[in-house]
């Protein structure tokens, strides 16, 4: 009896050991660690069962040097001005060569953050891809972004591809949080990863095309903090946008059934979301609807700018519908006609449409519109779309329009899989505050977006014909000009015969 009563106390003091490990994160070996450009003195080990304000730290965004004008290629393709400059709403393309593909544009990116933030290499515990940008079926990008962590030694790093569209990237975000806020954290921050190089065949999809990668450093005390416990998430099983032939890079597209699914899933999500956050309300004894009216901010997924401004006007709709008949006649002036409309009955519903986006109009200014400057000069670029849409947002206000906001986010994939969700931003906006550092970090945008070279569409066909032929090609090294690329960018050097891939980097 006395020895089982023994065993027992032992048990109990090894659970207790255990909680306390569970609970408390790990320290980072040494002060070195916590250096860091936007989040001063982070500190990463907690008393609490999670780390508090898990959100974004920092991001970088890679995009190409070289682009195509949308008047160009109306004239090449002798279609009327407008249809792409004014119906896609988009100015400029940018395109890759032979010598970049999915594996350089992350390479690229996660090397200027780290060398921007002079973050050590080993402070990072995490690592997730999202690409739908696929050159193996079996070998992940992420392990060749592993080669730059090389030299440090640090092979300790969690995380792999994850692929759905364009909705990768918003996983993988998840993920890292997630993984910041278990047991499994070990006090290291986590870097998301998004890339893609969209191309279509040559038609009337390819002006939609893009490419670039935007990386995030994911840690605590963040100026851009994930709300948590709002999320919502809608999953279902279509073909509206696929790539079952591994023989070429482009994919097979129903652009109607695909637009038609994206706002469904935006009805879905955003009703979810609010029935999320008004639950959380009431428990704080707020018992009003959530609407657009709470959201200072509202970014999107977006494969052309115009369906982003109609995804808008698709959430004032929603919060209609769910108004009362006295805030409706109050607040919704005009839009009596539209009381009674079932949401699955109007997604082809043009006048619902044009009233809803007439009546939107200004919101969309005030809360959308910024965000789609990447967009719009260099177009869609899949899993990292809705983050270039948010380095957008954050390179057009200052840190004193964005302090203390709150920023919606709606992600899609096709498939399909999309999820709404919200950062909240950090209240200091103050001189050396971590988000003005964030902010400051991405203000040279549009300058950067300026000094790209601008290509003929006959450069531009050439390149995309020239992306065809070597695709799946073995034992040769692309053509092109390293010089033509941004100075520290790296590149394709060389496919021997077994598809093995060399790169190398231009000087910084």
């Amino acid at each position: 009896m006395q020895r089982l009563l023994t065993l027992a106390k032992q048990a109990l003091q090894v659970r207790r050991v255990m909680e306390e490990v569970l609970v408390t994160p790990a320290r980072l070996p040494s002060a070195a660690h916590q250096r860091f450009s936007t989040a001063s003195a982070v500190p990463l080990a907690k008393t609490d069962p999670w780390p508090k304000d898990v959100g974004i730290l920092d991001l970088e965004v890679y995009f190409p040097a070289q682009y195509v004008d949308q008047t160009d290629l109306e004239k090449y393709y002798h279609v009327e001005a407008g249809k792409f400059t004014t119906g896609l709403g988009q100015t400029h393309m940018g395109f890759c060569s032979v010598k970049e593909d999915i594996n350089s544009l992350c390479l690229t990116v996660v090397q200027k953050l780290m060398e921007r933030t002079k973050l050590p290499w080993d402070s990072v515990g995490r690592l997730e891809v999202g690409t739908e940008t696929i050159i193996d079926k079996s070998k992940a990008v992420k392990t060749v972004l592993m080669e730059l962590f090389q030299d440090s030694g640090n092979t300790d790093i969690e995380g792999i591809d994850t692929t759905n569209a364009c909705y990768g990237g918003t996983a993988s975000l998840f993920n890292a949080a997630n993984w910041m806020e278990s047991s499994s954290w070990d006090g290291r921050y986590a870097m998301v990863v998004c890339g893609d190089i969209a191309v279509y065949a040559s038609g009337n999809a390819r002006p939609t095309g893009g490419a670039g990668a935007v990386a995030m450093l994911i840690g605590p005390k963040a100026p851009l903090v994930l709300e948590r416990g709002l999320r919502g998430t809608h999953m279902e099983n279509v073909y509206d946008f696929y790539k079952p032939d591994g023989t070429t890079e482009y994919p097979i597209v129903d652009g109607k059934l695909s637009i038609q699914c994206y706002l469904r899933a935006l009805d879905r999500c955003y009703a979810v979301y609010r029935q999320k956050i008004q639950t959380q309300w009431k428990q704080a004894g707020i018992d009003r609807p959530f609407t657009l009216d709470d959201l200072q901010f509202m970014i999107f997924h977006t494969p052309f700018c115009k369906l982003t401004q109609k995804s808008l006007a698709r959430m004032v709709f929603n919060d209609f519908l769910s108004a009362s008949s006295e805030i409706q006649a109050s607040c919704y002036k005009g839009l009596e006609a539209f009381r009674g409309l079932k949401l699955e009955d109007t997604y082809a519903n043009k006048d619902v449409e044009k009233a809803f986006q007439k009546a939107s109009l200004d919101t969309f200014n005030k809360k959308t519109k910024a965000s789609l400057y990447l967009s719009t000069y260099n177009g869609n670029t899949y899993t990292s779309s809705l983050y270039g849409c948010l380095a957008s947002l954050l390179s057009q206000h200052s840190a004193q329009e964005l302090a203390g906001s709150r920023i919606g986010a709606f992600s899609y994939g096709s498939g399909l899989a999309a999820s709404f969700f919200s950062f909240r931003v950090s209240q200091d906006a103050s001189p050396g505050s971590p988000l003005e550092k964030l902010v400051s970090s991405i203000s040279d945008l549009p300058k950067r977006l300026a000094s790209r070279k601008r290509m003929s569409p006959e450069q531009f066909t050439e390149i995309m014909e020239q992306r065809e032929h070597f695709f799946k090609k073995v034992n040769y090294s692309p053509p092109g000009d390293t010089e033509s690329l941004f100075p520290g960018t790296w590149y394709l050097d060389r496919v021997d015969e077994l598809h093995r891939r060399k790169y190398a980097r231009c000087p910084v």
